[in-house]
Parts: structure tokens; sequence; C-alpha cells
């Protein structure tokens, strides 16, 4: 708090539940409370759970009748944001959508829905590559164990691989860490032919 000014700091992901623990929050802030602004720069991933988020603010400030702000949208968040059709400065000043009779607010609507619609595929591939991550890293080790190459030459192999084979990298990353286990099964033919490709592509660059 500073005076009457009460400064939120959220940490982290704005998933599902994060709308009640801010609803929560917001309940206990003291009374005489006359403003609320929120330093967004410390999110670093959302989900359409974010937009809910934002509800309860602009909620909460329609219900008390004071200037509510969030700022400092960054990196993926920031990219929902633009996805929503919402100002990146601070959503809450972007307007409500259109609602009525003209055919403008059915083209207002269908764009939100299109956007919503890109939003939700977006956050899906985030979620993929994330929990592909550690699989990914752990192919990256193999190879630069292997063939002594870096960490990045190791990337260049993986993508190359997954490329020349028309196979996902995340099953590119997979078949090569099993491999390495006890009793493990070898690639692929068309992985264990792309990946001797892209090393050799490596080795001409």
């Amino acid at each position: 708090m500073d005076a009457d000014r009460a400064l939120l700091t959220p940490r982290g992901e704005l998933v599902r539940g994060c709308a009640q623990i801010l609803t929560e929050k917001l309940a206990e802030l003291p009374a005489g409370t006359a403003r609320v602004d929120l330093d967004m720069s410390g999110v670093h991933f959302m989900d359409t759970a974010g937009l809910e988020f934002l509800e309860v603010l602009r909620d909460h400030a329609r219900r008390q009748a004071m200037p509510v702000t969030t700022t400092r949208w960054s990196g993926q968040p920031r990219r929902i944001l633009e996805l929503a059709g919402l100002d990146t400065t601070d959503p809450l000043r972007s307007p409500a959508p259109a609602v009525g009779m003209s055919s403008v607010a059915s083209a207002v609507a269908l764009e939100r829905e299109e956007r919503l619609h890109l939003l939700q595929e977006e956050v899906e591939q985030l979620r993929q590559a994330i929990a592909s991550r550690p699989v990914i890293d752990q192919a990256r080790g193999i190879l630069m164990a292997t063939y002594g190459c870096s960490s990045d030459d190791a990337w260049h192999i993986l993508r190359d691989a997954s490329q020349l084979s028309n196979t996902k990298l995340r099953t590119v990353a997979e078949s090569l860490t099993a491999s390495t286990a006890a009793e493990g099964a070898a690639p692929p033919p068309e992985v264990r032919t792309a990946l001797a490709q892209a090393l050799e592509r490596l080795s001409t660059r």
C-alpha cells in the first residue's frame, strides 16, 4: 500500500484458478483503497484464464468506482493480449466489444471470436513446446556428447532431421533418447537417414 493506492505484483503464470485468487486478494484490500495498480512484469505465461483475470479487475473497477490499471506486460502474455485485440500497454483501457443491433457489431464479434481461436491455438502450441523441452534437451546432450558439437549445432541437427524426415521434432528427440537406453531400439530408418544427412549438412557449413 502507498497511502490509498494498492500495488499488486503477480508472479509466474496466469492459469486456471488465478481469477479466484485475485478476487480473494482484492477483497482483502484495506477499506479506503482508492486505486489499484498491477505491475505485470513478473508474469511470464498465461492462457485464456488470463482474460478471466482481467474481467475480475474490470468488474472491481466498475463496482468500486475506482481506477484500476495493469501495465508492464511483456513476452508471451503480451502476445496473448495482441491476439485478443486488447491494448498491450493497459488492456483494461480497451473498449468492451460492441453488442447489439448493427452489422458492425456482428463483424466485431466475429473478429473477436477468430482472435480467441488463434489465441487458443497459440497457447496449445506453447504448452506442447514446454512439455517437449526436457526430451529435446536430453537429445541435444546426447548429440553433443557423441559428436563433440555445440548446443546450437545439436539443435540444428535435430531441427534438420525433423524437416528431412517429415517427423515432429519431439518424436525425433524421443527416438534418439530412447535408443541410448539399455536395450533401447534404434530410431526408425527414416529418422536415422535424416540424422545422418543433418550431420553431413553440419560438417559442410
